[in-house]
Order: structure tokens, then sequence, then C-alpha cells
């Protein structure tokens, strides 16, 4: 009986090559696009989940008035240790500021991201130096190692795992370092480097004023977090009281508290940090899942569409002793072949496609992997879209009744009718959402290309640089030797370049009034180089010697802040130095539109500050490459500690790669977009396909009775005109709720605008006719004599 079945239902297929081709191309499209996102859904929850106590290992960040930050003081991790018997292990790691140049002969390594960590962290983390984690002797030494990728480049022919030593920075500078091995950089993770030193104890000596470590705790099976979290708040607050460098009142110690942060969350959620990640990963799983379920709703009004055609086959078989269960039986595997055939022709498409995917997100994702959870995730879902677009046409077809079939006046009923209308329209809701939703993205990047960012970027470029330059006397001779290169129009160091990332925060007295601002120290022509604005005072000056020790610069955020009235000529009190405020510039962007801007003061002298080491360079448009020519020739001389290592990046393009994630949300809403659409008009087609058949007779009577071509077009448009239009009803408030939200992430935003949703109508309209009218011009262009002459 089965092979009886099977080969009815293989020749049904063939006999509908169409119909069976659409069902099958739309639904490995969507497939295609559904095992990507499995791929990266997969790979993006999946980070540090090797580390065998993953469910056991918290982050300790702290809460003050105005912000969250997962950096903390060295002693920390140690008291904690102390004092809470659930906490089995507490380290701290310490990322560098600058890249390591490193040397053996010939070969020459940039370590971008190198990392200290002590002894207890390590452990933590699971680091896997090569021969295992050795801990290091006494408290001065220090185990350095270089990830497996870097060793190679710098030793080529090493063969054994003895030490190296190597130079460190330019090749006459005389420093030396040993390296003790390679360790395994476990890409897959949140702590990742080029370089580590592992010390059994890091920060020695510095107090709780020194946030700028990370500390990682492993609690034991069970604990309650929260409880916990409460206890280490309290224990901060009394160690910030012990503190003798503290400079905080009991108030302000009263408003401050900590967190424990999963190891789990820190790639796609930080509490202290940006959630892009996690909502452009759950827009992403949404889609796929869509664009499956429009492939479903395709394949489910197929079916019941072509469900006329089957009715005389079941009626016969009932007739004959078939089962209801048998003939539900029959047709689910009629659809499961369609299903098996549209999987394999998804992981084909899917694997043609990994290339372009891999490089839109930077990621290194295969389909044939023995680890993959693809593989038995793909026939799990194989049988789920079986069941959701096959079940209900089974039930359809196995529920004719035979005596109505046989006759010949069968046809479908009215609900059948309602339910492929209905699934029609979903379909199309669904499209419309995603070329809306695409409308609005695209709008939103264009603003954020196009807006004034308070600040020019363009011809600046960023020297990477290894020297130290906080005394402003120490930057003069590199300043002075830059100058005199042609083309160059001005240059200065600071301790933060306007990309993004997030520089240092103090508190800060003004008339009585404590907060929190974030900090950035500067030298002389910091704002001149990046061309920000002047809204009151003046800039730092030479002519002005004060300025290098107790001078201030704020900006807009700040006044508004404090509610300062006439601010230039007046004094704000941090870091023990009472600044006298000499200008105030307008706010500019270096956080992105994400982010509004933060109250922040600029001084040349900071007690408290970072190493002001990120040199930036204006150039001339026309100059441009003989000045950055010069630079490089006589880098050696102007910057003695980098030597021959002249390395450079242009200020705007490290400036655009804030805009990176909402660039792969546009690219993403695009191939939704597309093949949504793809999907919907396929499914369209052959739906106008069987519609236009099933009215052939009906035409022919219209045609005789006097119909012109355009009466009937238009007749044939109309019912699928209608739907398309509730379509668009529909998804509009959806539309305008979820574009709504996803703006309300920036702080810069456009407002929402009316012609996306006008235009969305536009397109799907015009589509329909398109569609629809091409099926439908054969039937009007038949002969009526050819429909009716049976009749």
């Amino acid at each position: 009986m089965f092979k009886l079945n099977l080969k009815i239902a293989l020749r049904n297929l063939w006999r509908n090559k169409g119909i069976t081709a659409i069902n099958i191309g739309g639904l490995a499209v969507a497939l295609a696009a559904f095992i990507l996102v499995i791929l990266y859904f997969t790979y993006e929850t999946s980070f540090d989940k090797t580390n065998p106590n993953y469910k056991n290992i918290y982050v300790v960040g702290r809460i003050e008035p105005d912000f969250k930050t997962n950096y903390t003081s060295p002693p920390l991790a140690k008291a904690i240790k102390n004092h809470f018997p659930e906490v089995e292990n507490a380290g701290i790691t310490k990322r560098g500021f600058f890249e390591f140049t490193m040397k053996h002969g010939k070969n020459t390594l940039f370590a971008k991201n190198f990392m200290q960590a002590d002894y207890n962290a390590a452990k933590i983390l699971d680091l896997k130096p090569t021969g295992g984690l050795e801990k290091p002797a006494g408290d001065v030494e220090r185990l350095s190692y270089l990830s497996k990728e870097n060793m190679k480049a710098l030793f080529p022919d090493k063969t054994d795992n003895k030490p190296e030593m190597v130079g460190m920075g330019s090749s006459n500078s005389g420093i030396t370092s040993k390296i003790n091995g390679s360790i395994i950089n476990n890409l897959h993770s949140n702590i990742t480097f080029d370089g580590i030193s592992i010390g059994n104890e890091i920060g020695k000596g510095e107090e709780y004023g020194y946030n700028n470590y990370t500390t990682y705790i492993q609690v034991k099976p069970g604990t309650n977090v929260e409880n916990l979290e409460q206890k280490i708040t309290a224990l901060y607050r009394r160690e910030l009281l012990k503190g003798e460098t503290n400079r905080k009142t009991i108030e302000e110690i009263k408003s401050i508290s900590t967190f424990l942060d999963p190891l789990a969350n820190l790639h796609l959620k930080p509490r202290a940090g940006n959630d892009a990640p996690y909502k452009i990963l759950m827009s992403l799983s949404i889609l796929g899942i869509l664009i499956l379920v429009i492939a479903c709703i395709n394949f489910t009004n197929l079916s019941i569409a072509q469900a006329t055609k089957r009715a005389k086959e079941v009626g016969v078989k009932k007739v004959m002793g078939a089962y209801r269960f048998q003939l539900t039986t029959q047709f689910l595997v009629e659809i499961f072949i369609q299903c098996f055939v549209a999987t394999i022709l998804g992981l084909i498409l899917a694997e043609l496609a990994l290339p372009y995917f891999n490089n839109l997100f930077q990621i290194n994702l295969s389909i044939w992997t023995i680890e993959d959870n693809l593989f038995w995730q793909l026939p799990l879902v194989l049988c789920l879209i079986t069941l959701i677009a096959g079940a209900y046409p089974a039930l359809v077809l196995s529920g004719f009744k035979p005596a109505l079939v046989l006759k010949g006046n069968f046809s479908t009923s009215k609900k059948s009718s309602w339910l492929r209308n209905g699934l029609l329209v979903f379909q199309f809701s669904i499209a419309v959402i995603f070329i809306i939703g695409l409308f609005i993205i695209n709008s939103q990047l264009k603003y954020m290309r196009s807006e004034d960012l308070g600040f020019r970027a363009n011809q600046v470029v960023y020297i990477k640089n290894i020297s130290t330059f906080n005394k402003p006397e120490t930057f003069v001779p590199v300043r002075d030797k830059i100058l005199k290169i042609p083309g160059i129009k001005s240059t200065t160091v600071a301790t933060d370049i306007p990309n993004g990332a997030e520089g240092g925060a103090n508190g800060y007295t003004f008339e009585g009034v404590q907060s929190s601002l974030d900090f950035i120290d500067v030298d002389f022509d910091y704002f001149e180089t990046l061309d920000i604005k002047l809204k009151e005072g003046r800039f730092f000056s030479k002519s002005f010697p004060a300025d290098t020790t107790n001078a201030a610069v704020i900006n807009e955020s700040t006044v508004a802040k404090y509610g300062m009235k006439n601010p230039v000529g007046k004094i704000i009190r941090g870091c023990n130095i009472d600044y006298k405020i000499v200008g105030v510039i307008k706010d500019f962007k270096a956080q992105g539109f994400e982010s509004a801007v933060k109250p922040t003061i600029y001084a040349i002298k900071n007690p408290c500050g970072n190493y002001k080491t990120q040199i930036m360079v204006k150039i001339e448009s026309n100059k441009m490459s003989s000045a950055l020519a010069a630079l490089k020739a006589h880098w050696p001389q102007i910057n003695p500690k980098d030597g021959e290592d002249f390395r450079y990046e242009f200020l705007d393009e490290l400036y655009g790669k804030l805009f990176k994630k909402q660039e792969q949300l546009q690219s993403m809403f695009i191939g939704a977009a597309l093949l949504t659409i793809f999907i919907a008009v396929l499914g369209l087609f052959a739906f106008a396909k069987y519609i236009t058949n099933g009215r052939i007779k009906e035409i022919a009577v219209r045609k005789i009775l006097g119909a012109s071509d355009i009466q009937i077009f238009s007749l044939i448009n109309s019912s699928f005109f209608i739907m398309v239009l509730v379509a668009n009803v529909i998804s509009w408030p959806l539309a305008y709720v979820i574009t709504k939200r996803w703006l309300e992430t920036f702080a810069y935003r456009i407002d929402l605008p009316i012609l996306p949703f006008i235009s969305s109508a536009l397109i799907t309209i015009l589509l329909t006719v398109i569609t629809v009218s091409i099926q439908a011009r054969k039937a009007v262009k038949a002969n009526p004599v050819d429909a009716l002459k049976y009749e």
C-alpha cells in the first residue's frame, strides 16, 4: 500500500510541476535563510560556553548615580573572596591602553589587545597556555604569553615550547621582554587578547580610587546571587569609607552600589553597556522565523487551492474502504517529500550564501562541522514545517464526502476560501512591515551620515603611539617636528579620540553641587584639530601659562547638568584641583547617535587622569599622501620610542565603525524584505493562476456578452487588490509601533515619516496588479469558444 501511495504522490507532484516547483522553491529559499539564522543564533548565544564554570562566573560592576560600569578597583576582588564563603574564587584583569610593538629578528608584531590578569582570574576564565597554566613564582614574576597566531607570526620556525626573548618598541630602544610560550586565544569568547601577562597579583598598591580593572568571581553552585549582590554592595561601601585616598562623602557613598553580571550576558546584553547586539540577534531570529512562516503559508494556500483536483481520488478511496487517518498520512507523506527536497535545496543555497553572510557579520560560520547543532535542529525543523504546512491541507483533503465529490458538484467550502484569503493577507502584512522597516532604517542611517556631528573627523589622522605625554612639555618637541612637515595644519595629543570609546569619570564640585563628569585630558590645539565649535570663552592657549596647571573647558551638557549661569571664569573642583573654567564648547557626538552627549570636562593637567597617548594630526586634503609619506620617513626622529613603526588610521573611518551594527540591520532588512516579497509574489502568482483557471468559463461568458479586456482585468484584480489593501491597513499600526521603538534606541533620531507607509502600499499594490495581470492575460486573450464548446 505504501508503495502505491508513494507512486501516486510522485505522479501527482510531477503532473503539477509548476505548483510543485513554486512550493519547493519558495520553501527552499526560506529554509536557506532560516538555516543561516540558526547558525548565527547558536554562535551568538554560545560565547564562553566552553568554560566549565560558565554558569557560575560573574563580573562585578559599579553603579554610580550617573552611570554603570564594569570597571572596579584592584582591592575589591580580594575583599570579596575573604568575606563571602559562597565565592569560590575572585580575580582581576586589566586591558592595555596602547599597542605593544614586539620584534624578533626581521619579524614585527603589533599586539593591539594586550591584557594583564592575576592567577585567580586566569583560573576563573579557564586560560590555557601551552603546557598548562603555571603559577608565577613570587609577587614580582610575570608570565607572558602570546596567542598561537601571534606566536607563529613572530616565530614562524619555532618547534619547541621554550621561552623566547623579544624586543619591545623601536629596534634601538634596548628594551627586551621574555615570552614564556603560547596560549589559546578563544575567539568565541568575551575575553580575547593578542597577548597576556599573568601574575600572582596585579594592581598592588592601588587603592579604591583606581577604577580601571575588571573583577571576576566564581560562586558555588546554588548561590543566591541577588543576596550576594546586596552583601557585596554593603562591603564595597564599607571599604570606601575606610579608604584614605577616598574623596567621597558618606551621602555620595550611599548612592553607590554594585551588581553581578553573569558571564552569559557579557556578549549580547551587558548591564553596563549596549544591548544592540542582543536586539539585532532577536530581530534577525524573528525575521528568519517569519520568512519560514510565510513560505509555509504559501504551501498551505496552494495545497488547499488544488483540493478540487484530488477530490475524486479521495472519494474513490473512501468508497473502497480507506480510513481518514490513512488518507491524512498519505497526503502528509506527499508534503514531507516536498519539504525534504526543499530542505536539501535550502542547505545548498545556505552554503552558497554563507560567505556573504560571514563577511557581513565578520564571523566564520560553517554548516558542515561535527559540533554544529544543525544536525539535530534541521530534522526537527523539517518535521515541524511538514506539520505546519501540511496538517490543515491533509485534513481538508481527507475530509471530502464521497457522495458529493463523485457526483461532480464538489467545491471547496467558504471556510477554506476565507482561510486562503486570510493567509494571503498575513503574508503581505509581513512583507509590508519589512518594507516600511527598510525605508525607515535607511532614513535613520542617512540622517546619521549627513547630520552635523559637532566636530570634523575628515582629514584627521590618528597616529598609533606607545609614548605617554602627560606633562605638556614632553609633547612640545614632537609637536614642533610634526608641524614642520608641509601640509600639516595642526596636531595634538589626548587620552581619548572621538570613536565611541568610553573615557574615565570622576566627581567634580561646582558651587557646592557634586556630580560625576566624564573627563578627557588633552593638549593645546585639541579643539582646533577636531574643529569643535566654541560657544563662549576661549580654548586652551599657549599665551596663558596657567592653562597647563588649572584651566578647564566644559561642554554644554555640563553647563546644563549643574544649571550654570555665566560659567566662564568660575571654579569647578575635582581631583584636588580648583579648575578655572576658561571656555564652553558646543556638544559633539563623540559616542555616536545611540547615546546622548555626556557632560564632560577637558583639562591639560589631571592627576587622576589616564595616559595621553592618542596623537591626532590634521592634514590638508591635497597634501595627504605627501604628508603621510613624510611622517613615516621622519617618525624615528619625531618619536624615537615608536621608531620605524609608524602606524595610522583615518579618524572618519574609525568613527564610521559606530554605524556597523545599524548597517548590518539595514542589510538584514534588505534581504528579508526581498525574500518576503519574492515568496509572497511567488505564492500570489500560483494562487492567481488557480483562481484564473477556475474562472475561465465565467470570463468567456462575459466576453461574449461584450465585456472589454480592461473590465475583465479589473474584475480579476479587484479581490486581490482588496486583500493587499487590507494587509497594508493591518500592518501599518504594527510597523509604526516596531519602528518607533527601534528609533527610541537612538538619542538622536529622525521623526517617524509617513512616506515609507505610503510607499509600501504603492509597491505591494503595484506588484499584485502586475503579478495577477500576467496570469489573467492568458485567460483574457483565450478564445471563448474553446472554454464553452462542451457546454
